[in-house]
């Protein structure tokens, strides 16, 4: 069975040869890579299809996910956006001042853009070159929330959601944000793609009560997701942190996976996915991939295959972007599990 074949039966909710696996390995394909700035780097879309290339061939994971980050939309929608020498690119100023703005916001076109040109270049490539053995996850970069909290500012847009004075404008932007999102979206999956994802991690219970994520966040992803699904799309979707508070949400958004780290409840949350969707991750990124031994990785994974493997709908990964320093060993010692583990 190959990559392709073996994540695909994942998320149809069969059972394959044996547990597929992923890394979001971004950062780590910049330093194999041996980049003097990762600024340059993030903005080259054949260098990143290299770099995703040649990390695949070293690894040899199930999936190969493409992306740069978190800020790519953002910038294309007009947040200020800070390239970085040794880590990614992180939004510093937002699009607008006040949600009186919003009006004034335009829809960016995923194929003018000069950045998300950049990327979707990249998942062609990639698409075009390894796609008939590997599974292509072209990311779509930020769900409708956490755009939107870029677009206005972390703690500007959270302030506007507690006070609650301008609810037609909060959900203007948010309708503005999960057409962004579906537009590039859909476009990821035109260079190729078998899949795309989104990331919406302020709206997790770590930043967001689980009321306001019911009123503000889920409405718009279900709908981002029962619109690519018309179009025969898959999406993964990610929330970092505890998630467990709203995992049945997450559920019954439709997604075809969800992406957890490590601080899910593994157990919970694999009642929750059981024959509906699936879960990706939640192996630690820094606290077991980055300083662990390639020993404790292999615990850790092992664990994880234990509890959410059972039945089917898991796929190993780690729960978040892999840090650049993360030793190739203890990727090699994931990704080796993954491989030695089969379905009885």
């Amino acid at each position: 069975m190959n990559s392709i074949e073996r994540t695909m039966l994942t998320l149809q909710h069969k059972i394959p040869d044996r547990v597929p696996v992923n890394q979001y390995n971004f950062l780590v394909t910049a330093r194999l890579m041996g980049v003097s700035s990762f600024a340059d780097f993030f903005r080259d879309g054949q260098a990143m299809a290299e770099g995703q290339i040649k990390a695949w061939q070293r690894f040899g994971q199930d999936i190969v996910t493409l992306e740069n980050g978190t800020a790519a939309l953002a910038e294309a929608c007009g947040v200020n956006v800070v390239y970085q020498s040794e880590t990614a690119p992180v939004a510093k100023e937002p699009a607008i001042k006040s949600l009186a703005e919003v009006d004034n916001l335009k829809l960016p076109d995923p194929y003018k853009d000069p950045l998300l040109k950049e990327l979707l270049k990249a998942t062609r490539i990639v698409a075009e070159q390894i796609g008939d053995h590997a599974c292509i996850e072209g990311r779509a970069d930020q769900g409708p929330f956490s755009l939107a909290c870029e677009i206005r500012g972390m703690t500007e847009f959270m302030m506007d959601l507690a006070l609650g004075e301008q609810e037609d404008k909060i959900h203007q932007l948010l309708e503005y944000c999960l057409q962004a999102s579906y537009r590039y979206a859909v476009a990821q999956i035109e260079q190729g793609a078998h899949f795309t994802s989104i990331g919406d991690s302020p709206s997790g219970p770590d930043m967001l009560s689980p009321r306001f994520y019911r009123k503000y966040a889920y409405p718009y992803v279900k709908r981002l997701v029962s619109d690519l699904k018309a179009r025969g799309i898959l999406l993964s979707y990610h929330i970092c942190g505890n998630a467990t508070p709203i995992v049945q949400d997450m559920v019954d958004s439709g997604a075809a996976i969800l992406e957890l780290d490590q601080k899910a409840d593994m157990r919970l949350s694999k009642v929750a996915v059981q024959g509906k969707t699936t879960i990706m991750g939640p192996i630690d990124p820094s606290g077991v991939l980055v300083q662990g031994t390639p020993e404790l990785v292999r615990q850790k994974s092992r664990e994880a295959i234990e509890i959410l493997a059972p039945g089917g709908g898991f796929i190993l990964s780690s729960g978040c972007a892999l840090p650049a320093t993360t030793p190739d060993e203890n990727i090699a010692a994931m990704i080796e599990v993954a491989k030695q583990h089969q379905y009885r």
